[in-house]
């Protein structure tokens, strides 16, 4: 474990005070966790971007053909 400080606005410190007293838990480790969820997000974004960017890309159309609609792509007919 390393010991940082951490200069925090006062309207901050005091949501985050209530949010770690919530949880029964140091504002301290309050503040590792939500770093620690954040890195670890971060890591399964680049992941999946990552994988998602490997794959071949796939024709939206036939040569010779117009590109589909806006609404033929996105339709969500249970939304209208």
């Amino acid at each position: 474990m390393k010991n940082v400080t951490v200069t925090l606005e006062e309207e901050v410190a005091r949501w985050a005070r209530i949010r770690a007293a919530e949880r029964d838990t140091s504002l301290s480790r309050y503040l590792g966790e939500l770093l620690r969820d954040q890195m670890r997000e971060e890591a399964r974004y680049e992941v999946a971007m990552s994988e998602y960017l490997s794959r071949p890309a796939r024709p939206i159309k036939q040569a010779g053909s117009r590109y589909p609609r806006r609404e033929d792509i996105h339709d969500r007919a249970g939304l209208r």
